[in-house]
C-alpha cells in the first residue's frame, strides 16, 4: 500500500495543490485585476492601448484612484477561494484518475494518458468552481464605488444565485470547458518534461528506485513549470477573454452566447481582441506558475518524507 501523510495519497495531492494555489494567488492577484479589466474592454482596434504600456498605466491608475488593497486586491477573496479549490480539487482528481489508468511495463503513463487525465480532472474542477470565477470577474471589473457592486464573496454568491439562478452561477461555463485544454496541455508538457529529466538520470546511472524517489531541484521545477505554462497560455488564451466577457455583469446582455461573442469580438476588435490582457497575464502566470509548482512539489516531497503506512 502506498505511504501517505494524511492517510490517502490523493488527499496529499489535494493539500499540496491547495497550498500552492493559496500562496501564488495571494501574491499575484493585482495582475489578475488588470488582466480581467483588459479582457472585458470592448474598445475597437483603433482605440486599443499598447500592451506593456497599458499594463503599467492601468496599475498606476488603480493605485491612484482606488488604492492598493481596495483597488489592486479587489476580488481577492473569490480569487483565493476559486484558486485554492481549483488546485486542490484538480490535483485530487488528477491523482485519482491516473491511479486507475493502465500503465506500461515500466509503470509509466503515456503523454496521451497524461493529457486525458488532466482534461478529465480539469472538467470536473471547472464545474465545481465556476461560481467563484463569476463573482471574481464581476468584482475585478467594478470598483467599490460602482453602484450595486458586490461587496465580497458571500454577497456575490448569494446575489448571483438569487438574481440569476443556476444560469448565473454557471455563466462562462462553455469557454471554461474549452479552457480544460489549457490545463491538459500544461500538465502533459510538465509531466513529459519530468519524465524526460528522470530518463536522463537513469541513463546517468540512477537506479529505478532512486529515480522514482528522486526530487528534482527547484531550478528544474521552475524551468519545466514556466515552459509548460507559456505553451498552454499562448495556445489557449482566447477562451479566457470569452469567459470574462460572458461573466462580466455589464456585458451579460451584449453577447447571446459563445459563438455570438466570437463573432462580435472578431468584427469589432479583430484577431487581437482575443488576446487582450495577454501581457499582464504572461507577467502574472510565469511567476504564478513557478510559485505554484514550487510550493506543490515541495509540499508533495514533505508529505512523502513524513508519510506513514
Amino acid at each position: 500500500m502506498t505511504k501517505s501523510f494524511t492517510g490517502s495519497p490523493h488527499t496529499d495531492q489535494a493539500l499540496a495543490g491547495f497550498g500552492a494555489g493559496l500562496v501564488s494567488t495571494g501574491i499575484l492577484h493585482p495582475l489578475d485585476v488588470i488582466k480581467i479589466r483588459f479582457q472585458v474592454d470592448a474598445a475597437k482596434r483603433s482605440e486599443q492601448r499598447p500592451l506593456i504600456g497599458g499594463t503599467i498605466k492601468a496599475f498606476r491608475d488603480i493605485v491612484a484612484n482606488e488604492g492598493v488593497f481596495r483597488g489592486l486586491y479587489r476580488g481577492v477573496t473569490p480569487n483565493i477561494a476559486g484558486a485554492t479549490a481549483s488546485w486542490g480539487f484538480y490535483f485530487w482528481w488528477y491523482s485519482l484518475i491516473k491511479k486507475h489508468m493502465k500503465k506500461d511495463e515500466n509503470g509509466k503513463l503515456s503523454a496521451l494518458q497524461h493529457l486525458i487525465a488532466s482534461a478529465e480532472g480539469g472538467a470536473l474542477t471547472a464545474f465545481m468552481t465556476n461560481p467563484f470565477w463569476v463573482v471574481k470577474t464581476r468584482m475585478c471589473t467594478t470598483t467599490r464605488y460602482t453602484p450595486d457592486a458586490y461587496t465580497g464573496l458571500w454577497d456575490g454568491l448569494k446575489r448571483l444565485a438569487r438574481e440569476e439562478g443556476i444560469r448565473g452561477l454557471y455563466r462562462g461555463m462553455v469557454p471554461a470547458i474549452f479552457g480544460v485544454s489549457h490545463g491538459a496541455i500544461q500538465f502533459m508538457a510538465y509531466e513529459e518534461m519530468k519524465k524526460w529529466r528522470n530518463d536522463i538520470r537513469k541513463e546517468d546511472g540512477v537506479s529505478p528506485k532512486e529515480e522514482q524517489d528522486a526530487k528534482l531541484n527547484n531550478t528544474e521545477y521552475l524551468v519545466m513549470a514556466a515552459s509548460s505554462k507559456v505553451l498552454a497560455t499562448v495556445t489557449t488564451y482566447p477562451y479566457q477573454v470569452l469567459r470574462s466577457r460572458l461573466q462580466d455583469r455589464s456585458t451579460r446582455d451584449t453577447y447571446l452566447g459563445v459563438m455570438d461573442c466570437i463573432r462580435k469580438i472578431s468584427a469589432a476588435e479583430g484577431y487581437i481582441g482575443f488576446y487582450k490582457g495577454l501581457a499582464p497575464n504572461i507577467i502574472r502566470v510565469l511567476p504564478g506558475t513557478c510559485i505554484t509548482f514550487l510550493v506543490y512539489e515541495n509540499l508533495n516531497q514533505f508529505f512523502k518524507r513524513h508519510a506513514t503506512e
